[in-house]
């Protein structure tokens, strides 16, 4: 009981009435408990927590046996027929059902004794293990969990937290099950650490009925950046938590620092909510709540919660400030100067509103109100006041009747004072959830440290492919089915984690494997001549776009006398394992249906191969080939972009790891660019973000870059390749 119940006036209700023996069984206390702590505002109701927890109820012998004979006539024929294979936990449940407080020990002996008197002894028959059937398992029972997807995906009419498409069925699982172990709505006071004040009760009432009993989350992103792929697990974990209890999602700007802010960055938090799938159901700003938060901020310092301070934001700083000499300031002199303050006749600078609260992490009375003589891009110039982001998220959270405000762990410093600043102010008090942070090796996406490397040139903006934020992976192709599966595999977890980027690139690997039709293309073209070509034009080839699935469709190609394979598929002198062409070894040529045979080479002044001829014969007439190599005639010449690791060390940000800094640690190769790659006509007509594999290369997709007239592709991840395998 001590260790489930934190009140020390209810344990010791609790313990009186264990002392006295009101309350003998397990069952009983755990009534008690769930009593107690539904109804958390005292005093307690004595009568109706005695009844809910059977205080003074007796259970006489008769009435047990009397409850079981009827629960055992019930289910007579199949105790007859199954005998003592029969599942008595049910006869346990239906007779615990008739007689709630009856002693479990006693229901069972008497269970025990009817079977016996009905049955009689066991048999040998009776001893025996029943043969459990094994059940066959289908095709979708194989595939793997993490891979598997939803097959109800409907999106339910009304709900704002929707997601286009397929879901990881793991997701939602994790989402609805009991990996997060989150309150049901109007029960906040469940929850570890909330606290209950004599207002909290009818509070919770009108802010359930304004919700209608569902969930309300919301995703607040600052509007002064590019969303990661930290924020990628944020968005999933808000939007997805809403969809699967039946839901609605927010997405809330926090806009209260209008120097930093932009309207390219509210623009791009948006569309890459959309991109990644999630309908808001209302977008809204911290900034249509000014007028609000003001009044509230007023309320405050009339409850002697707040004072206007005239300590600079150095002096402030950290965790062990001076105290403030105007802390006990009248109220009366902190509203005046309060409103002096949003009239403009204060200096930026030589004032704040600060609250009268210690947090979690030791930081004494945070700024509440500060001024800043900056136009804000919504609201222009009606104020010079702004609030700070511990006066206006917990309070934009209560106007909108979040249920589960959910954030990252370093916010857990800040729950406290959450709690307190609602409580201050007698308003509703949503819960504050943390939940682990979502990091990767080989990458920052601090967004000073961004800025940093556009400013160096080291890349060339936000959605540089090289980079990790979400603007960057669509550019590189990365789908967001993709991004999604890979929070899916992540996890829910409430523990802080860091991932290598492989684990995302299987995930985009997986996807585009299923979606991705296939091409060819050479990047380093080597000129094949067919003596013998069987034509005395290019025929068309058909190729399916996935060989797999042939009922996926096809695409036409070109195949002419000549062609061009990669400088890679050919070896002037055979080395040992190497299984294309060479001098003594024919190679096929994929979808062609030809082998071709070396018959003489053409070399410049340098002695380098420049062009081979060659003589074909069909495959089905000649000896099978030790591989079969891609290729182009009549191509398109484009522009590929092939990517690396743009850091060379795990944490690039760790001074141990990188004594120089995060910019000593750039990888100068981790951009290859091929200005004249060859690529089969198919994909003349691509749009911007259609994704292609290249057979025997890669995953690659448009860049914006893209001309009519020159199409530039960005390889977004190399194909998965088995160990020792040479082909």
């Amino acid at each position: 009981m001590a260790t489930r119940l934190k009140s020390k006036g209810r344990a010791n209700f609790l313990t009186e009435y264990i002392a006295t023996k009101k309350i003998t069984t397990e069952l009983q206390l755990q009534s008690a408990l769930d009593y107690v702590k539904s109804h958390p505002v005292d005093p307690v109701d004595v009568a109706a927590f005695e009844e809910a927890c059977g205080v003074g109820v007796v259970v006489t012998p008769e009435q047990i046996e009397d409850a079981v004979e009827e629960v055992i006539n019930q289910y007579k024929q199949d105790l007859l027929q199954k005998r003592y294979h029969f599942n008595t936990g049910m006869l346990m449940g239906k007779a615990r059902g008739k007689l709630k407080w009856a002693d479990g020990k006693a229901i069972k002996n008497e269970i025990d004794m009817q079977i016996l008197d009905l049955l009689g002894p066991k048999t040998d028959a009776d001893k025996e293990k029943p043969v459990k059937a094994k059940a066959a398992k289908s095709g979708k029972d194989n595939v793997p969990k993490k891979l598997a997807k939803m097959v109800n995906a409907a999106e339910d009419e009304g709900s704002g937290a929707s997601m286009n498409g397929e879901e990881t069925r793991s997701l939602m699982e994790q989402l609805r099950g009991h990996a997060v172990n989150f309150h049901k709505t109007g029960e906040n006071y469940k929850t570890e650490g909330y606290v209950v004040t004599p207002m909290t009760m009818e509070l919770l009432k009108e802010h359930v009925k304004a919700v209608g009993g569902k969930v309300w989350t919301r995703f607040p992103p600052e509007p002064n950046g590019i969303l990661h792929i930290g924020h990628a697990k944020a968005i999933n974990f808000n939007f997805g938590y809403a969809r699967a209890n039946g839901g609605v999602c927010y997405l809330r700007y926090d806009d209260t620092n209008p120097e930093k802010e932009e309207e390219k960055y509210f623009t791009g938090i948006r569309e890459m909510v959309e991109w990644l799938g999630y309908k808001p159901w209302k977008i809204t700003h911290s900034s249509d709540y000014f007028h609000e938060l003001h009044a509230l901020a007023v309320e405050l310092i009339k409850r002697d919660q707040a004072y206007v301070c005239h300590q600079k934001l150095e002096e402030i700083r950290g965790h062990n400030p001076p105290p403030s000499p105007w802390r006990n300031r009248p109220i009366q002199e902190s509203l005046r100067l309060f409103e002096d303050m949003r009239k403009g006749k204060i200096a930026e600078g030589e004032a704040t509103v600060r609250m009268k609260h210690i947090m979690e992490d030791g930081k004494v009375d945070p700024v509440a109100y500060r001024i800043k003589f900056t136009p804000h891009h919504r609201t222009g110039d009606e104020w010079c006041v702004y609030p700070t982001y511990d006066f206006t998220h917990c309070l934009c959270d209560s106007l909108e009747n979040i249920t589960h405000s959910l954030c990252t762990k370093e916010f857990q410093a800040r729950r406290s004072s959450y709690y307190w600043l609602c409580n201050a102010l007698d308003v509703y008090c949503p819960v504050q959830w943390e939940y682990g942070r979502l990091n990767l090796y080989y990458t920052v996406v601090s967004k000073r440290k961004i800025v940093k490397l556009i400013t160096e040139g080291i890349v060339r903006d936000w959605n540089d492919p090289r980079l990790f934020t979400l603007t960057a992976l669509r550019r590189r192709g990365f789908p967001p089915e993709a991004i999604n599966n890979f929070c899916a595999k992540v996890g829910v977890t409430m523990a802080q984690v860091t991932i290598d980027p492989s684990l995302l690139e299987s995930c985009v690997r997986d996807e585009l494997n299923l979606t991705a039709p296939r091409a060819m293309a050479v990047l380093e073209p080597l000129k094949v001549t067919i003596t013998n070509f069987p034509s005395d034009k290019a025929i068309d080839i058909d190729v399916p776009d996935f060989p797999a699935e042939p009922s996926k469709g096809s695409h036409k190609v070109k195949f002419g006398k000549t062609i061009y394979i990669e400088k890679t598929d050919f070896k002037e002198n055979m080395e040992k394992g190497y299984r294309r062409l060479t001098p003594d070894q024919p190679v096929g040529l994929r979808h062609a249906g030809y082998v071709i045979t070396l018959e003489s080479m053409v070399k410049d002044k340098k002695g380098e191969v420049t062009e081979l001829k060659v003589k074909c014969q069909k495959a089905d007439m000649a000896e099978k080939p030790k591989a079969f190599v891609h290729w182009v005639s009549e191509p398109i010449s484009c522009e590929i972009r092939l990517y690396e690791r743009l850091f060379k060390h795990k944490h690039p940000e760790d001074p141990e790891e990188v004594p120089g800094g995060f910019l000593t640690d750039c990888n100068k190769d981790s951009l290859t660019v091929i200005p004249a790659a060859l690529l089969d006509a198919s994909v003349k007509g691509a749009k911007v973000y259609d994704k292609f594999q290249f057979e025997r290369i890669g995953y690659f997709s448009i860049d914006p870059d893209s001309k009519p007239d020159k199409l530039v592709f960005n390889r977004t991840v190399n194909l998965k390749e088995d160990a020792g395998k040479n082909v």
